[in-house]
This record gives C-alpha cells, structure tokens and sequence, in this order.
C-alpha cells in the first residue's frame, strides 16, 4: 500500500474530466476518485451530470469531492467560464482528460453527408480536443501549473476504420496534437498523452458490433474480434489503470507525448 499511494494518489489533485458524463468518461473519473483526486465533470446535458454524479458516488465517501458543471466544450467563452466555475468549487485543477467524442455510423465515401462530416470533427477535434486544452493550458502556463492532459485518441488515430471518415480524420489528428502540444507545453512542466481504446461495447457502437435481436457479432464485430489477439471487446473498467499511470505525476513525469493503446492486441495483429 505505501507504494501505491507514493506512485498513485492523487489526494490534494483536481481533474477536469470533459465528457464525464458518457462510459469512458465515468469510467477514468471513477478511478481518479478512488485514487483521491477531486473530479470536476464537464458535460453538455444536465440529465447526463446527474446521472453521472449517482453513478459516482459509490466511488467515494466524500460528496464533495465531486463536482459537475454544463458546458459545450465546443465553445471557447463558455469553457473559459466553466473553468472558473469548477475551480471557485472544488479548486485549481491540475489534471484535464478531454473524453469529449463520438461517431454517427458508416457510410462510403462519396455518400458522405459533409454537414455530418463537420458535425463530428467538431465533437471529435474542436470540443474534445482543440478548446478545452487552449484554454486550460493557458491558464495552467499563465499560472506556473505543471499539469498532465490526457486525450483519448482511437484505434482510427493509427489505421483507418472503413466507413467512418469524419472519425478517421479527428481522431487522426488528435493523436497529432497530442504529440505536437507535448512538445510545446514541455517547457512549462505540462505533460500531454493520450489513451487510445480498442473496440469497447457501448452505447454510441453496439449496434454495429452487435445484432441486438439475436445477439450475435455483426461482420463488422466479427471481424474485429478476428484481428483482436486477446479474443474479445475491451471491459470498460479496463482503462481504468492507464489512466491513474499517465495522470499521477510521480509514476510517469517523464512520459509525455505518448498514445497508450488499451486493445487487446488488435494495433499488433498480423498474418
């Protein structure tokens, strides 16, 4: 226990969690708590923060230790005020997950609807990404704050999946930035990686991966599966540990401008 706590806690800490509200969200804010960090949620519904907030509470004993605040991460004017908000509550953060994105099925290339195409390089790049670390790096610069970012990149940020062009290209240049702001905010002592999940079951994708009337592999999930050595989908609660590791500051200080993938092995599948 002593060297977990001297790698790992993260008591007197306070994340940022931008898309908090939805599975992988919860799922890293979840562990934050357990490892003693107060976690400010960021979402754009209050009907997402209230359930989330429920859905945390078993994770501490401490209710305020959380905090959650509404904001489109899209915006610049309202990020920058969500920023004050959250901190005037739970105080200076020094940790920002930007969990922000999405996707809204497949289609060929020459059908796609490019107002849709902005639509989700705007959820994917702009909100959770672009804005939301402009504006808390500038404060955590201005501040003298040696923070660590972590975005969620994907398994599309290294080989493109067919038919989810607009994702293709954010998530693409997600894992970008994340390399190109690593070296930027170096000097200031803030550390930027990335997390990038394999095929987890969620809401937004389980209609792809999964027939729901008789509950087998769609051939989208079955080849998947083919090209995933460990066999199956990705546990959610699987994110869990990467994401202690790249937040504390004491287990990886000196690791910055990495992408871990969490994938059971499908970025290494070969014939």
């Amino acid at each position: 226990m002593n060297i977990f706590h001297e790698l790992f806690s993260l008591a007197d800490h306070t994340a940022i969690v931008a898309g908090g509200a939805g599975a992988i969200g919860s799922a890293m804010s979840g562990i934050l708590l357990k490892a003693g960090a107060n976690v400010i949620i960021w979402s754009r519904s209050d009907s997402s923060l209230d359930g989330v907030r429920s859905k945390l509470m078993p994770h501490t004993n401490n209710p305020d230790q959380i905090c959650t605040c509404r904001v489109d991460t899209a915006d610049e004017q309202a990020v920058a005020e969500a920023l004050v908000r959250s901190q005037n509550e739970l105080g200076q953060a020094d940790i920002l997950i930007n969990a922000v994105g999405g996707n809204m099925g497949a289609t060929p290339f020459i059908d796609t609807d490019l107002d849709q195409f902005e639509e989700i390089v705007e959820c994917n790049l702009m909100a959770g990404l672009m804005v939301p670390t402009k504006v808390v790096a500038a404060q955590w610069i201005q501040q003298k704050v040696k923070g660590s970012i972590i975005n969620l990149t994907s398994m599309a940020s290294y080989n493109p999946l067919s038919g989810v062009w607009a994702y293709d290209a954010a998530k693409a240049a997600v894992l970008n930035l994340t390399r190109a702001t690593a070296k930027e905010f170096a000097p200031h002592g803030i550390r930027v990686n990335a997390i990038a999940p394999g095929f987890f079951l969620g809401r937004q994708n389980r209609a792809l991966l999964m027939d729901e009337e008789t509950g087998e592999l769609t051939r989208r999930g079955q080849a998947i599966i083919a090209r995933t050595p460990w066999g199956r989908f990705g546990d959610i609660n699987e994110l869990a540990g990467v994401t202690l590791f790249l937040a504390s500051n004491n287990a990886s200080g000196f690791v910055t401008g990495v992408s871990i993938p969490v994938d059971g092995g499908y970025l290494v599948n070969n014939i």
